[in-house]
């Protein structure tokens, strides 16, 4: 189990002050920010402490400018260690998905699973999540290859190209207590994953939407449940994030009208299921973009006494404290917005503004994770090729992430 700090003792009341040793300098060296960014910022939001809450897009987009031109693309590859080793660069095929489903009847592109794969190769990738295994009905294996036979096809156009399937997206029974028919989905899924030679297998979605404490109990349970199931099937059990799975839990304060909670101690949704889940059963898969959304939109808190409470979300921090919980990543990239809601703009892997040597250098365990690069709008209705030349892209910018020098 892990252990959580008192959100009295670590989060910092938004209208209150801080010494320059206090919280508040605890969080501009967490950051990464600049002495005197950090103050302007602090000097130029502390007028509109009432009407929204310090600290709370900027910081962000400010610890991201210090490392600005220094964590992406161009000007990585020269000395310090490699941050993402070759034979663990990776994508999710999610990326590639027009690719997949494309008709090799239609076009010269490289279409279906086999062709997809050989591309991946010659870009330079050693490993591949599923998101499903259906492909276009033309391609060799036809259609569905989410049958024993279709992952011995599979495994056997992995392993020509060199490839390793590290997980995929796939069946999560949807059943609570599992019904038969769920259970027996199940472990067909565990089947094929371990037919595959996967070590873990997954899911797109959260492991419940609900913001309330007494449902992250229940899935917490549904998940131990079927982690055990995997793991005696040798495979691995994870979850994925988008950005509310790191918002922050209601679990205490006066009770709405139906008797749930209104407030919250602080504690995000997914550090919650951490403590709650058997880490010999459930691990979990960090998208690395969808967290950085969280951080940008989830910094302020009701704490249950009442009193509004800010406390910056830090992706890194989390999973250097939870290291061997998190054997995976989505490794996706955005481009600063502040004016969309989410703060980001999907953009290819090494394009965009988050910043990634500094996430992967944090982090560590270069040798376990398995960062997988992920584009939803990698597809283009307009340009046919444009995912697998995205796909190129961000391999070659993992590729260069190197550790900077001390």
């Amino acid at each position: 189990m892990s252990h959580f700090s008192n959100p009295s003792q670590d989060d910092i009341p938004v209208a209150g002050a801080a010494s320059a040793a206090g919280p508040d300098e605890a969080l501009r060296r967490r950051l990464g920010i600049g002495r005197r960014r950090f103050l302007s910022t602090c000097t130029a939001a502390a007028g509109a402490a009432v009407a929204a809450p310090v600290l709370g897009a900027s910081p962000a987009f400010a610890a991201q400018d210090h490392e600005r031109g220094h964590g992406h693309g161009k000007g990585q590859g020269h000395g310090g260690q490699v941050l993402v080793p070759a034979h663990k660069r990776g994508i999710i095929l999610y990326t590639v998905r027009d690719a997949t489903g494309r008709d090799p009847l239609s076009t010269d592109l490289p279409s279906g699973f086999r062709e997809v794969f050989k591309e991946l190769s010659r870009h330079g990738y050693r490993q591949v999540e599923f998101a499903g295994y259906t492909q276009h009905p033309n391609a060799p294996g036809g259609a569905d290859l989410g049958t024993v036979k279709g992952a011995r096809l599979l495994r056997g156009w992995l392993e020509d190209h060199g490839l390793r399937a590290q997980g995929n997206h796939g069946f999560i029974p949807p059943s609570w207590p599992l019904t038969k028919s769920d259970l027996d989905t199940f472990k067909q899924h565990l089947e094929i994953a371990n037919i595959l030679g996967m070590p873990h297998m997954g899911t797109g979605g959260d492991p419940t939407d609900s913001p309330y404490r007494a449902d992250w109990d229940v899935a917490a349970e549904k998940w131990n449940t079927l982690g055990e199931i995997a793991r005696r099937e040798g495979i691995k059990l994870y979850t994925h994030n988008h950005d509310a799975a790191y918002g922050f839990l209601l679990d205490g304060g006066p009770l709405d009208d139906q008797g749930r909670p209104t407030r919250s101690s602080g504690i995000r949704k997914l550090e919650y299921f951490l403590k709650v889940t058997d880490p010999k059963r459930v691990w979990l898969e960090m998208d690395i973009y969808w967290a950085h959304v969280a951080q940008y939109k989830f910094h302020t808190y009701t704490a249950h006494d009442g009193t509004q409470r800010r406390n910056i979300f830090d992706p890194a921090g989390l999973v250097a404290r939870h290291n061997k919980r998190y054997p995976l990543f989505h490794a996706k990239d955005g481009t600063r917005n502040e004016t969309n809601g989410m703060g980001y703009d999907m953009v290819p892997f090494g394009t965009g503004d988050i910043d990634y040597r500094t996430f992967f250098s944090r982090v560590g365990q270069r040798n376990y994770h398995n960062p997988m690069v992920e584009q939803d709008n990698a597809p283009s209705s307009t340009d046919a090729g444009q995912s697998l030349r995205f796909a190129k892209i961000g391999y070659d910018n993992m590729a260069a992430l190197r550790k900077r020098r001390c």
